[in-house]
C-alpha cells in the first residue's frame, strides 16, 4: 500500500483521541481539496518555494530527472522540500498504530483517510482486520466511490464509518468532483441498510453548496435512506492552497464560511 502521512493524537477524525493514517490516492478531484497531495497514487515531491533559503545544500535535481528519490528533502534544512508518499506492508502500518495504543482511552482508535483509503482495498482490509482483533476501535473515512463489494470487505472489521456528502446536485457534483454522485448516493444508502454506525459529513463550500436548498435536499434524502449517529457540517478551510502551490498546482480559492452562514445551515438537520 502506498500512505501520505501518520498522524497521532487527532481529535477531529471519529470519538476520541485517534491515530489518522491517511492513504495515497482518490478518484475525486475536489476543487477545494484539503490534502491535494493524496490524490495522485505515486509519490509526489512538493516544493515549498516561501520555505527555500537558497542555500543548494539539497542539489535538487531538475524536474525533468527527478525521480522523488527524497534525497533532497532529506537534505534541506528549511523543510522547503518534502516528499508525499511512502509505501508500507499491512504488518508495518499496524506496529506503527500499535505504538498509539496506550493515548486511546475508553473512545479513541485509528482512522483510516485520504485520499480514498477504500480504494486500497485489501491491505486496508488486512490492517483493520488486526486492529480489530487487537480491540482497537475503528474508523473508516470515505467519500464513498467505489464498488459496494470493498464495504463488505471491511465492515465486519469496522466500528464508524465518517462518510462524506459533498453536493447533492449530480451536476454540480460532477462539475466540482470530477465524478458522478449518483454511486455514493447508493453505497450510503446500502450502508444504511445493513445497520452499521454512521456519521455523515458535509464540508461546506461557500458559493458551491452553502445554500439552504442544498443543505434541505441532503436532509430529505437522509430521512429516506436512514438516521447517521451524527451530522458534521465542516467548514471550508484553506489549508489545501499552499500543498496545491508546493506540488506546482493552481489552487482554486474559497472564502471561509461565516459563523452566522454555518449555524443557518446546522439548524435545518437540528
Amino acid at each position: 500500500m502506498i500512505i501520505s502521512d501518520i498522524q497521532r493524537f487527532c481529535m477531529h477524525d471519529g470519538p476520541g483521541v485517534r491515530t489518522t493514517v491517511f492513504f495515497k490516492g482518490c478518484p475525486l478531484r475536489c476543487k477545494w481539496c484539503h490534502n491535494p497531495e493524496t490524490q495522485s497514487y505515486q509519490k509526489e515531491l512538493l516544493f515549498y518555494k516561501e520555505k527555500c533559503i537558497g542555500c543548494g545544500i539539497c542539489k535538487a535535481c531538475d524536474k525533468e530527472t527527478c525521480i522523488v528519490c527524497g534525497a533532497c528533502a532529506k537534505n534541506c534544512p528549511t523543510g522547503a522540500r518534502e516528499v508525499a508518499g511512502r509505501e508500507c506492508t499491512a504488518r508495518e502500518l499496524y506496529d506503527q498504530i500499535q505504538k498509539d495504543v496506550a493515548f486511546y482511552g475508553k473512545k479513541g482508535g485509528v482512522t483510516f483517510s485520504g485520499g480514498e483509503c477504500m480504494t486500497q482495498i485489501e491491505p486496508l482490509a488486512e490492517v483493520l482486520k488486526m486492529c480489530k482483533e487487537k480491540g482497537i476501535h475503528t474508523v473508516v473515512d470515505t467519500a464513498g466511490y467505489v464498488p459496494f463489494g470493498n464495504f463488505e470487505k471491511v465492515m465486519p472489521y469496522t466500528d464508524l464509518f465518517l462518510y462524506d456528502i459533498k453536493l447533492f446536485n449530480p451536476e454540480k457534483h460532477q462539475k466540482y468532483t470530477g465524478v458522478s454522485n449518483k454511486l455514493i448516493l447508493e453505497n450510503l444508502k446500502k450502508l444504511f441498510s445493513v445497520g452499521v454506525k454512521i456519521w455523515v459529513r458535509i464540508p461546506i463550500i461557500p458559493s458551491v453548496n452553502d445554500n439552504i436548498d442544498e443543505m434541505r435536499k441532503i436532509k430529505e434524502f437522509l430521512d429516506e435512506c436512514g438516521t447517521p449517529e451524527k451530522i458534521e457540517l465542516l467548514p471550508y478551510h484553506p489549508m489545501g492552497e499552499s500543498k496545491s502551490q508546493a506540488l506546482g498546482k493552481t489552487p482554486h480559492l474559497f472564502e471561509i464560511p461565516d459563523s452566522e452562514k454555518m449555524k443557518s445551515l446546522k439548524e435545518i438537520f437540528e
